[in-house]
């Protein structure tokens, strides 16, 4: 969730406990303690009144394709670039229109088949840099 490792974790408990003191940090992980059940009851009810209100719907629902950790922009371009028949009404070939889909596809396709020699060395661009 937040992308805290171990040490970055107990840096921050020692960073509290320097910041509050030891009298206060007990006080104040409670706060977090109701504040965490709080937000948790919260959730459960928006769950809980979003299936009343969609009914049977609402088992159907594949809810890993709303998950925000599958959209990487790096996994998509690449999958999207590497990909040799473009969909019909993909968002590239959508946007790219009929003649200019085939274009693309052509050009992704002969790209796919031509390949690279590994004995010639990697092309290197000294403006692109």
């Amino acid at each position: 969730m937040l992308d805290v490792n171990g040490w970055e974790f107990i840096l921050l408990i020692v960073i509290a406990v320097v910041v509050l003191g030891p009298e206060r940090l007990p006080e104040y992980a409670a706060k977090l303690g109701r504040l965490v059940r709080q937000v948790r009851g919260m959730a459960e009810g928006a769950k809980g009144q979003l299936r009343e209100q969609m009914g049977p719907e609402f088992d159907d629902i594949d809810w890993r394709q709303y998950d925000p950790r599958q959209y990487d922009p790096r996994r998509i371009v690449r999958e999207a670039l590497l990909d040799p028949n473009p969909v019909e009404g993909n968002g590239s070939a959508a946007l790219a229109g009929g003649a200019g889909a085939a274009a693309a596809a052509g050009a992704s396709a002969s790209r796919g088949s031509i390949g690279r020699d590994p004995a010639l060395p990697t092309p290197f661009d000294d403006d692109a840099t």
